[in-house]
């Protein structure tokens, strides 16, 4: 048997939790527990054992010898069993980043989470919690507290190591610090057990994807439409209360931001923990409160006790950041004003489901609210839209840490399995590592050898026929597409893009979201405000006369308010002179 085994009673699927067994050796670790039913964990049955106990017994009896639990940050789908966890294993040590420790009982909230159910380990500093086995944690981005994890099991013959990523993000964010690259280049673990939640899509820069969302949320105000924001409890509100406090479409705007019980909730813990934030959100917070002020606009409140907007008897559109697991319905129905419910793009399918009223995922039926609302969206006085705010990595960042960590083994896991699917057939990672998807109840062995076993790669390719018709091109392909789950998406348009790269023609499907973002009448797709995108950069430097930036260098993800969007055609050469 191998020393190296990972079992998942929740590979993190679309809305499944993510809860993994690791075994190195004699030592037993769970990673995570986002789990929302602990039957699922007791039923699983203890994988190559021949004893005669029931299953029930033989998994109670497996997980109670573990040696701890690592919960790699609270986000529900990572830990809303960790508490459940603990009362059915009590014996069994919870272990995680300080941060982490204190926002956990928000997973809970309104019950007596006992004050240490989790034990906190220092940053990057080797912690032997048995004779033979360490751990080492480093910041992962994503949210406040959020780590990876590098488990080293001493074993007589050499040391194995297996390094856990939880959900990771490379790049900063408004209240979190990407994570940092260079402390892990190198490590060479055995195994890497990475997440995969973007597949292989690839995402604009962080500021790019602000700078959107506070244009969309801007131009919505000023077409007299309020918003709804639904996000979790922690980590998208947060961001965009800050976001709402600090961009500068939004700095004065007399605009009242309204925020709920549950995501306040959030923000008052963050705040107790403002010595854990980076230097640039302590430096904010020096000069003017970080969430709740009434003195600078915009406005953050917290909603009244009825759950509606209160003391705004003008009318003015307004901006509401609420839980998504309630009814939030009550918001649009309160008001004659109309309004317009953006949700993050992930939740673009469970959309169009719960609108049509057949609810297919865990994230649909959450939405069920949707429904309540459909006379409201026939008319138009309610809208529904999506916006890009990840704090995810995209396939560049996926890689990147792949190939600077140079594993033996990778395993892909948190994510829609045919993005999985997608990562694990890039070339570039097949012809350097042993690539996995596990999936839930199904054990996989990580052989460990100098000599690298290349596995069989998958065939993601469909041939067709191409074939010129008069004055179009006809193209045919296998009917088998239409068995992928992303064929809906296409099929919804029933629209392509196509383009030459090289000597290769590239076909791209068209979503609703592609055609909305395309420009009226022209043939380039439409993108966001940014120096790099501005009539006015030329040669790195700024010649808008009305710019704050005229003559300096800029950045090409940078934005001002002169900014003026490039001409599709190329100017003449008057026209640059001018």
């Amino acid at each position: 048997m191998s020393n190296l085994v990972c079992f998942p009673f929740g590979a993190g699927h679309g809305q499944e939790g993510l809860c993994l067994e690791l075994r190195m050796g004699p030592r037993r670790i769970v990673l995570d527990c986002g789990l929302r039913d602990l039957s699922v964990l007791m039923a699983a049955g203890d994988v190559g054992t021949d004893t005669p106990e029931p299953v029930s017994k033989r998994s109670a009896n497996r997980i109670a010898s573990a040696d701890l639990l690592f919960c790699s940050h609270a986000h529900s789908d990572h830990a809303r069993g960790v508490w459940a966890f603990s009362q059915a294993f009590p014996q069994v040590p919870i272990y995680g980043s300080e941060v982490t420790a204190q926002l956990l009982p928000l997973n809970w909230l309104g019950a007596e989470v006992p004050p240490h159910l989790c034990q906190a380990l220092p940053w990057q500093t080797p912690i032997s919690l048995a004779d033979d086995l360490t751990v080492q944690i480093w910041p992962a981005g994503h949210l406040p507290g959020a780590a990876c994890a590098l488990f080293t099991y001493h074993a007589p013959q050499r040391p194995y190591t297996v390094f856990f990523t939880g959900d990771f993000f490379m790049s900063n964010s408004r209240l979190v610090d990407g994570l940092p690259l260079e402390a892990l280049r190198g490590l060479k673990p055995d195994v890497l057990i990475i997440e995969g939640s973007s597949g292989s899509a690839r995402h604009p820069h962080r500021r790019q994807q602000e700078n959107l969302l506070a244009s969309t949320l801007h131009g919505l105000v000023q077409q007299g439409r309020s918003v709804l924001l639904p996000t979790p409890t922690l980590g998208i509100g947060q961001e965009l209360v800050m976001l709402l406090r600090s961009h500068y479409q939004f700095t004065g705007q007399d605009i009242t931001v309204w925020v709920d019980e549950t995501v306040a909730a959030g923000c008052d813990l963050y705040l107790e923990l403002m010595p854990a934030f980076p230097s640039s959100v302590q430096n904010f917070a020096r000069h003017q409160p970080l969430f709740w002020d009434e003195r600078i606009l915009p406005r953050v409140r917290r909603l009244g006790t009825d759950g509606h907007p209160q003391g705004d008897s003008s009318g003015a559109p307004c901006i509401v950041i609420a839980h998504r697991e309630v009814d939030l319905s009550d918001y649009c129905l309160a008001s004659a004003q109309p309004w317009t419910v953006l949700l993050p793009d992930s939740f673009a399918t469970a959309i169009a489901d719960t609108v049509l009223g057949t609810p297919a995922t865990e994230a649909g039926a959450a939405l069920g609210w949707l429904q309540t609302l459909a006379a409201e969206l026939e008319s138009e006085r309610v809208q529904l839209d999506t916006y890009q705010l990840t704090t995810h990595s995209d396939r560049v960042g996926t890689t990147q840490l792949i190939h600077n960590l140079r594993p033996q083994h990778v395993a892909f896991v948190h994510g829609n399995p045919t993005h999985l699917a997608d990562l694990a057939g890039l070339e570039e990672l097949q012809t350097r590592y042993q690539l996995h998807l596990p999936s839930a109840g199904k054990e996989v062995e990580f052989p460990i050898g100098d000599r690298f076993i290349q596995p069989a790669a998958p065939d993601p390719v469909f041939e067709g026929e191409i074939t010129q018709v008069d004055d179009s091109v006809l193209l045919l392909l296998p009917e088998d597409l239409t068995t992928d789950p992303r064929w809906t998406a296409l099929a919804d348009t029933g629209l392509v893009q196509a383009r030459w790269q090289g000597n290769d023609l590239v076909i791209k499907g068209l979503t609703q979201r592609d055609l909305l973002r395309t420009v009226t009448g022209g043939e380039t797709p439409w993108q966001p405000p940014s120096c790099q995108t501005c009539r006015f950069q030329r040669e790195g430097r700024c010649h808008g006369g009305d710019s704050p930036l005229y003559g300096l260098q800029v950045s090409p993800d940078g934005v001002c308010p002169a900014f003026e969007a490039r001409p599709t055609r190329p100017e003449r050469d008057d026209e640059a002179m001018a």
